[in-house]
């Protein structure tokens, strides 16, 4: 019987190794080496946010599209958090779901339960990744995430809505700054 249980231990342990090697890669770990269910809000060992992207493939013989999904690196860095994956109480707690593809703030404004998830104190305390990821997706938008997680608390429509400008990059984020797009 114990020889069973230890026999079990080893191989549990063998597949876990297999399965970081894979995740990790030789590298680290590469958003694109990651499986679907692992992608969204994890970070690479670069610091790259992983994304769900939908990539449409056509027969040949078949006019009928078929979609398959892969995770991707993409152009939004996490400032301090590298090689993480998002634990599943997080993704829950935050009102978040793992087969979400791209990344947007379109949520925050129109979906009330989402925002109330984002802004519990479960999700702002226990879950820096997803709240870093949320401040820094509104600041793009001109939204400042702790006014307008104070103003869902408060049930403030006044505050949500207005236009209160969101702090100044070097203010908030001394080691990221905007530089304009070339034309």
């Amino acid at each position: 019987m114990a020889s069973e249980m230890t026999f079990a231990f080893v191989i549990l342990f063998a597949l876990f190794g297999i399965q970081s090697v894979l995740v990790l890669g030789e590298g680290g770990m590469e958003c694109e080496k990651l499986p679907v269910e692992l992608c969204a809000f994890a970070v690479s060992s670069t610091g790259s946010r992983c994304v769900l992207e939908k990539k449409y493939s056509f027969a040949a013989d078949s006019h009928e599209a078929s979609v398959e999904y892969q995770c991707q690196s993409s152009g939004v860095m996490a400032e301090k958090m590298k090689e993480w994956i998002e634990s599943d109480d997080c993704v829950q707690a935050c009102g978040l779901q793992r087969t979400c593809v791209g990344m947007s703030t379109d949520d925050l404004s129109s979906n009330s339960h989402f925002t109330s998830k984002l802004c519990s104190d479960k999700c702002q305390n226990s879950c820096p990744n997803v709240v870093d990821l949320y401040l820094n997706l509104a600041a793009g938008e001109g939204m400042y995430l702790p006014h307008l997680c104070e103003a869902h608390k408060t049930r403030s429509r006044r505050m949500m809505y207005q236009t209160a400008p969101a702090p100044t990059v070097g203010e908030v984020y001394p080691s990221t700054a905007h530089v304009p797009a070339p034309y």
